[in-house]
């Protein structure tokens, strides 16, 4: 809840101030201790450990969030499929287990569809989930054939799921990486299309029932950035002015532009049968380090809504949090933007976060002179809000959040490198694991004046939206003492534009 403290007059507009105390409902009977670090408005487990986000879905005003999730331990462990619910991609439900280990292994990631014309035979309207078996035994005894691809559908609205009695439906053909399809209705083929991780490569496959699969085509090989094993890939279109663009989205692990875990995208044109890409630019779903196996919901229309892991292999299980660990992106919208006659994906914030944005305010212009201590002006701020500003001239600043114990994470950008960056190398004065204090930069892709820019804070991330999303920085951080404290640094620079909006 937040609670309206007082009034005051800044740069003859008004702003609010305000104090926050939150609370999470669902996890009321949690101690403080064990709830330290755990986000008000990004999606997390009640418990155990998560990874990738699988089978995110949308049916009937509902939107499915399924995830790698070790119910029995805060680290990687045997992988079942978690499994929450919401209506407005905001407020999240968990709900029972959806899919377990079983005879051919453990549930590693995967997809969901709605199968509206009975194609399977499991029911109109089924939600069919494509996932990758896991078979430990097989791995130990080095077959290199351990992953292979089954189904399990659900005819109740994703709340009692049945596995396919023919599994697997895509055997390994000796590949050991063979994971994570993505699959989508292709309408102008008239097929279902998966996109399968295959090493170093994303494989197609095609089939009309989503039983019987025919491999298509292969894509990666020569293009892109190859320093660790591809995963989790996403095939998407957007429409522009009468046209059909694809992108391609490939999770790597390393190979990160900042180091660790990360997101690549190739645009370019699909066929039906093969994926080419457009050019050989390497670009990237996020700099930052923390957002990584992203993929979008299906059956959304239009609408692409990504949503991303908030963490990084470099150190997931060993994040200093008790009773869970990691939480997933805030749900993004993606656009496609033209930059020097190319493409780029532009993420955004969903607009459903308007429904948790408490008492917004905002001032037309605000001068920086070396630096304004904002929660000595404004008597004090929340510790998850969403703040937006526009600097007209592309000059150096700094966003920097900090606490009384001298810890700091600071958001900016650089002229001179004219990249922006997070840097949380005093976010922790005792690290706890060598690999996570940095400062993490990213280019900026287009030359105008007037950069805008949107944090998104919770208790323990960041999410810098800059130029309306053409890029992107998720960083996570676990301060001794939260962030209470937000200062804006910069030479002589006038904001435009400031709004901050508590989040509740």
């Amino acid at each position: 809840m937040i609670q309206i403290r007082t009034l005051l007059l800044l740069s003859g507009l008004l702003f609010l101030s305000c104090e926050s105390s939150q609370t999470h409902s669902s996890l009321e009977d949690k101690s403080q201790a064990e709830e330290k670090h755990r986000p008000v408005y990004h999606h997390s487990p009640r418990e155990g450990w998560m990874n990738d986000p699988n089978g995110m879905v949308f049916l009937d005003g509902e939107y499915h969030l399924f995830y790698q999730h070790n119910p029995d331990s805060t680290v990687w462990g045997p992988m079942h499929w978690g499994h929450a619910i919401s209506k407005d991609l905001v407020h999240w439900e968990e709900q029972d287990i959806a899919l377990y280990p079983d005879t051919l292994g453990t549930i590693f990631s995967g997809s969901a569809v709605v199968d509206k014309e009975n194609t399977a035979g499991f029911g109109a309207g089924a939600m069919v989930a494509i996932f990758t078996h896991h078979n430990p035994r097989l791995e130990q005894e080095k077959t290199g054939l351990h992953q292979y691809q089954s189904l399990a559908y659900s005819i109740d609205k994703g709340r009692n799921w049945v596995k396919f009695e023919g599994n697997p439906v895509l055997p390994n053909p000796g590949i050991a990486d063979f994971r994570d399809p993505k699959v989508m209705w292709h309408e102008a083929t008239e097929q279902w299309v998966m996109a399968l991780a295959t090493q170093q490569t994303i494989t197609f496959y095609g089939s009309p029932n989503l039983k019987d699969w025919e491999r298509l085509s292969e894509f990666g090989e020569g293009i892109g950035v190859h320093d660790g094993v591809w995963e989790c890939p996403d095939l998407i279109s957007f429409e522009k002015d009468g046209e059909t663009i694809w992108a391609l989205l490939v999770s790597i692990n390393p190979g990160g532009p900042n180091g660790g875990s990360a997101t690549q995208y190739f645009v370019g044109d699909f066929d039906g049968e093969k994926f080419t890409a457009a050019d050989s630019v390497v670009r990237w779903m996020d700099y930052g380090r923390d957002n990584y196996a992203g993929v979008t919901f299906s059956n959304t229309g239009d609408r692409k809504i990504f949503m991303g892991w908030m963490s990084n292999w470099a150190y997931a299980n060993e994040v200093p949090t008790e009773s869970w660990r990691s939480a997933n992106t805030f749900p993004r919208e993606l656009s496609l933007v033209a930059v020097d006659d190319k493409w780029f994906i532009a993420s955004q914030p969903v607009k459903e976060i308007s429904q948790i944005i408490t008492s917004p305010q905002s001032v037309s212009r605000l001068l920086v002179n070396d630096s304004i201590a904002l929660h000595k002006q404004w008597r004090g701020i929340p510790i998850t809000y969403r703040l937006d500003f526009t600097v007209p001239s592309a000059r150096s600043f700094k966003v920097k959040l900090s606490n009384s114990l001298n810890e700091e994470l600071i958001v900016g950008f650089d002229k001179d490198n004219y990249e922006f960056f997070t840097d949380r190398r005093l976010a922790n004065k005792i690290p706890f694991k060598d690999s996570f204090p940095g400062k993490h930069t990213a280019p900026r892709l287009v030359e105008d004046d007037e950069i805008q820019i949107t944090l998104l804070v919770d208790v323990a991330s960041v999410e810098v939206f800059a130029d309306g999303g053409l890029t992107v920085l998720t960083d996570i951080f676990f301060p001794n003492e939260d962030f209470r404290q937000l200062t804006l640094i910069s030479e002589d620079v006038e904001l435009t534009h400031v709004a901050f909006s508590p989040i509740d």
